[in-house]
């Protein structure tokens, strides 16, 4: 059935049936497979705009009866699937509750009745009900194969005999009771974390305990602990871990500096945000030849101080990030160690792993090596008082950073000429007050000297990355992380031709990685300034695939 139906047939009526079976003949000849509208349109000889409207209402209807499973927006495949599913319970704020199955198929409503008292997030066991005519496909709930989520957030109501807590997040339909004796020193409206420990089955409520006093609702730190809190981030330290911190020694033993570069009388700064406290890299400058200077990328050395294995580690792969709210940051490590022994602090002797570069004037490397070092930072600038050096060539070091900015300036080039895009989005930031609550916000825009750190970073990154993952022939690479980011889909790059050519822009979708880059940046380029701009930054940003983190080195297409 190579040609099976032309556009008459398809559009007229009548045929409407007729077309639904031809559609779920294809599909079940590729059963295992998932196509969009396009792609049976075209299996199915269908052309034409009017054509076309008729096969998107017949997969609508053939999925609205189940017989089609939309496994992601416009995408589909049979329905061969059976009555009992595995997958996500997710509870909405407007008091719905849905399942989604783990073949990222329709989702399926939950009434309350059948939900066996499931919470948003937990992994759970559905039945599908019998369909009834008109309605939404239905489920019950016939096991909780795993709680996602058991602490919540809210406001104490403290009773004579008993409290509620009633709850900051929308996700559970039912605040939670809690016993007298279960209070932990809270008081009437004090802003807690409650844990549950039970929910009868024929219970309305679940039963829990308190498990933190966060403080009085209003106040900013109880409110940004509650944030923390209600998504199940970190907000304080363990004893343990604080203690272990302290009883690291701040002098560094000489023995060590002695198997280090020393780096110390060597020209080095750091550029931060000038809210930053925690400076965790540093650039070096030293003059080999006329020709010839000598970059360091120096990063601090986490190592030497934290062991595999040791309490701090432990809590460090628990935390997985540092976390960066808008009036502080809760650190991945203790901030003994974050902004202490580890912050490259001006005028202070600091270990690093450190990727050293020779350049010439033109910034092409000639060598390269990746050493573990000792520094002592001359300076540390925020990004504004670099860049006012950068535009008036004036200030302290100003001779160092000219020369390390043009350096970066050259690599910049380098890499859009090879088909990097150039994606320069304003940064929303805040004005806060002396307690940090916002005052309110401005736009940061990334001009020279974030450009300065960026390419220097970047150019280390790619050095270790290439160190790691290039070996000599027989020899197998290590295991490493690399941060991948694939090329984009053709599909989503004709939807952005599309869109764009509303407003009269158009891109190259088909060519070569670099031919393809430069007719993004092209566009990007164009739309500056114009009404358009943040839209089409915006839809080119999403059809880009995501940048991922991956043991496959397949390369970052946008940098």
């Amino acid at each position: 059935m190579s040609k099976r139906t032309s556009v008459a047939e398809t559009v007229s009526k009548p045929k409407k049936k007729e077309l639904e079976q031809l559609v779920v003949d294809f599909l079940t000849e590729n059963k295992d497979k998932q196509f969009n509208y396009k792609q049976i349109a075209a299996a199915l000889n269908i052309r034409g705009e009017e054509g076309r409207r008729v096969l998107v209402k017949a997969l609508d209807r053939l999925r609205d009866y189940d017989v089609l499973l939309e496994t992601s927006r416009g995408r589909y495949r049979l329905n061969n699937r059976g009555l009992i599913l595995e997958g996500r319970f997710e509870r909405r704020s407007n008091g719905k509750n849905f399942f989604v199955p783990d073949d990222d198929a329709n989702i399926i409503y939950i009434p309350e009745r059948n939900s066996k008292h499931a919470m948003n997030g937990d992994r759970v066991r559905v039945q599908l009900l019998a369909k009834r005519k008109r309605a939404d496909t239905e489920g019950a709930v016939v096991e909780i194969l795993e709680r996602a989520q058991t602490r919540f957030v809210g406001v104490l109501e403290v009773q004579k005999y008993f409290a509620f807590l009633v709850m900051d997040s929308k996700f559970l339909a039912n605040d939670i009771f809690i016993p007298t004796d279960e209070l932990n020193g809270a008081g009437n409206g004090d802003k807690v974390l409650v844990e549950i420990v039970e929910w009868p089955e024929k219970a309305n409520n679940p039963v829990g305990k308190v498990i933190d006093v966060l403080g009085k609702p209003g106040d900013n730190t109880t409110e940004m602990h509650a944030i923390l809190a209600q998504y199940g981030l970190p907000y304080r330290y363990p004893g343990d871990v604080e203690k272990a911190a302290e009883l690291i020694p701040e002098k560094i033993d000489e023995k060590e500096i002695a198997l280090r570069e020393d780096f110390r009388d060597v020209f080095t700064i750091t550029i931060d945000p000038k809210d930053a406290k925690d400076f965790d890299d540093a650039l070096s400058l030293r003059k080999i030849s006329p020709t010839l200077w000598e970059v360091g990328v120096h990063i601090a050395d986490v190592t030497h101080y934290v062991r595999q294995g040791d309490v701090i580690d432990k809590e460090a792969e628990n935390r997985a990030t540092s976390i960066y709210l808008v009036d502080r940051t809760i650190p991945m490590l203790p901030e003994r160690l974050s902004n202490g022994l580890c912050s490259l602090r001006p005028k202070e002797d600091k270990l690093c792993f450190s990727v050293i570069f020779e350049l010439n004037e033109y910034a092409e490397i000639k060598k390269s090596r990746i050493v573990r070092t000792v520094i002592n930072s001359d300076s540390r600038l925020t990004y504004e008082e670099a860049q006012t050096v950068i535009e008036t060539g004036k200030g302290d070091f100003s001779s160092e950073i000219l020369v390390m900015n043009s350096l970066a300036q050259k690599l910049r080039e380098k890499r859009f000429a090879n088909g990097a895009i150039n994606f320069e989005r304003y940064e929303v930031k805040f004005n806060l007050d002396e307690k940090g609550k916002p005052l309110g916000v401005y736009f940061k825009e990334s001009k020279e000297a974030n450009h300065l750190i960026e390419e220097f970073m970047l150019l280390a990154n790619r050095t270790v990355a290439e160190f790691i993952g290039k070996v000599p022939k027989g020899k197998h690479a290590k295991a490493f992380v690399y941060r991948i980011h694939d090329i984009p889909d053709s599909e989503k790059l004709d939807t952005l031709n599309a869109f764009i050519l509303r407003f009269g822009h158009k891109i190259k979708t088909e060519g070569n990685k670099v031919e393809v880059a430069k007719s993004i940046n092209s566009l990007l380029d164009k739309v500056q300034g114009r009404p358009e701009e943040n839209l089409v930054e915006t839809i080119a940003i999403r059809t880009m695939s995501k940048a991922v983190y991956s043991t496959k080195n397949v390369g970052h297409y946008g940098l």
